[in-house]
């Protein structure tokens, strides 16, 4: 069963880029609480749950993030790494929305955990079109369950497949034949 709580996060320095976004979503459909960050230091704060970040009725857990590169302080390829380097952040669907095509930052961003790269496209319907892709692919994805704040809720593994990690049943425990 699908319950989402979507809330978007979108880490974007030029505030065109931001407005563009932002409206290119709505414009599509997306009702969901947007947060745009202008970077990636910013992001993490958020992420974190630090300082105004902490209210999570307001500043819920993402659940889908667009990152640039190209930013001051913390980049796109920081958030990435961060995202990477921590478990419960890790399955966070990230997507670079960039201006830049050059080979490298598309490796280095997949290397870093990068669920798509996409370069932003110059035409706003263009724009719609890739985030209503986008969108639509990734609620049609299982997701793991989330409270009303989109923080993940714990799983339990027993009587499943992480059960054939339980230790070998000792001579008391094993079935009479």
């Amino acid at each position: 069963m699908k319950t989402y709580h979507t809330t978007i996060l979108v880490v974007e320095d030029d505030l065109n880029d931001q407005f563009l976004i932002e409206k290119a979503f709505r414009a599509i459909g997306v009702s969901s609480p947007i947060h745009v960050m202008r970077d990636g230091a910013e992001a993490i704060a958020y992420m974190c749950g630090e300082g105004q970040y902490a209210d999570r009725d307001k500043y819920a857990y993402p659940t889908f993030i667009t990152t640039d590169l190209k930013m001051p302080r913390v980049d796109g390829f920081g958030v990435l790494k961060f995202l990477k380097d921590n478990p419960e952040w890790r399955i966070i669907p990230a997507v670079v929305l960039s201006g830049s095509c050059d080979l490298d930052d598309i490796k280095k961003s997949y290397m870093l955990g990068a669920s798509s790269y996409h370069v932003k496209p110059h035409k706003m319907d263009e724009l719609q079109l890739q985030l209503k892709i986008l969108n639509d692919y990734w609620l049609t994805c299982e997701v793991p369950q989330v409270d009303e704040t989109g923080k993940q809720l714990p799983t339990d593994s027993k009587g499943k497949m992480g059960e054939r990690f339980s230790p070998p049943p000792t001579p008391d425990s094993e079935p009479h034949r």
